[in-house]
């Protein structure tokens, strides 16, 4: 007599362990996935060195326009405060938000190239895309950040708040400049290539950056300019900055920066990933 043994029978809508285990596998993989796409995307800087090179020339270019063609003719509401020191805050926000728009140019060439179809034929979270390109792009303007305080410190620029004030200002900028890479993000998935992304994107952020306090006082503008200058997200980041550089009171600066950033996050990061995956 034979016996025989009796495997109890899976419910009909219970899911098979080979589908558990890939939906869990993408949730314990996340953070490893992340890291992976953050380190291919900055080989691109390692193997194309001329793109790190071009995105800071212009910032270069522009502390020496303005602390030695403009600065002497740029008045300010506070004389005791050297222009150069006025100035530098301002260029580190405008070359890093600059910086993120690589976000946006990024994925539209990844999606007009295929490779987010590649991506997806891989087991790996669906997310380590979106965040791999963030992250790489934020460690960038870390570089370029240090990289301008370099330069700032040659042509006369003054940390007068205090290293720690001075650490607190570059991760105010970097937090801002992170949540643009969202912006920019939402934008570049729905553009066609990386020139169609750099197009749609430079002029949301070219009036940001120089109707701003970056370069002048804004107490110099226009009535109606002042209104919109002295209120948008980019002046909020410049004058906290400054205001933490400088040592003076910060006021509620440093707060309106922060509150500005995460409401970027919170908008444009859901955005940001439902068009992911409708594009994906």
């Amino acid at each position: 007599m034979t016996s025989t043994t009796l495997t109890p029978a899976l419910p009909t809508d219970a899911p098979s362990p080979a589908s558990a285990t890939a939906r869990r596998a993408p949730r314990r993989h996340a953070v490893a996935d992340a890291v992976t796409m953050t380190w291919r995307n900055l080989l691109t800087y390692v193997r194309l060195p001329q793109l790190l090179v071009f995105s800071t020339i212009q910032p270069i270019m522009l502390v020496l326009l303005f602390r030695y063609v403009f600065g002497n003719s740029i008045n300010l509401s506070d004389p005791s405060v050297d222009y150069v020191d006025y100035l530098m805050p301002g260029v580190f926000v405008q070359a890093t938000v600059f910086g993120a728009l690589g976000t946006g140019v990024g994925l539209a060439e990844d999606l007009n190239k295929g490779l987010v179809e590649r991506f997806r034929s891989l087991p790996m979270a669906r997310s380590a895309v979106l965040a791999g390109r963030t992250i790489a792009d934020a460690t960038r303007n870390a570089f370029v950040l240090v990289l301008m305080t370099g330069v700032g410190l040659l042509v006369g620029f003054r940390i007068h708040g205090g290293v720690p004030a001075y650490v607190a200002a570059l991760a105010l900028v970097l937090l801002f400049t992170y949540a643009l890479s969202w912006l920019a993000a939402t934008v570049g998935l729905g553009a066609s290539n990386g020139e169609a992304a750099q197009a749609a994107l430079f002029p949301l952020v070219f009036p940001l950056v120089f109707a701003s306090s970056a370069f002048v006082d804004t107490s110099f503008m226009p009535g109606w300019l002042q209104a919109f200058a002295n209120h948008q997200p980019v002046t909020v980041t410049i004058d906290a900055a400054r205001n933490l550089v400088l040592g003076q009171p910060i006021g509620w600066s440093v707060v309106g920066s922060i509150a500005w950033s995460l409401g970027l996050i919170a908008v444009f990061g859901p955005l940001a990933v439902r068009r992911y995956r409708r594009a994906a």
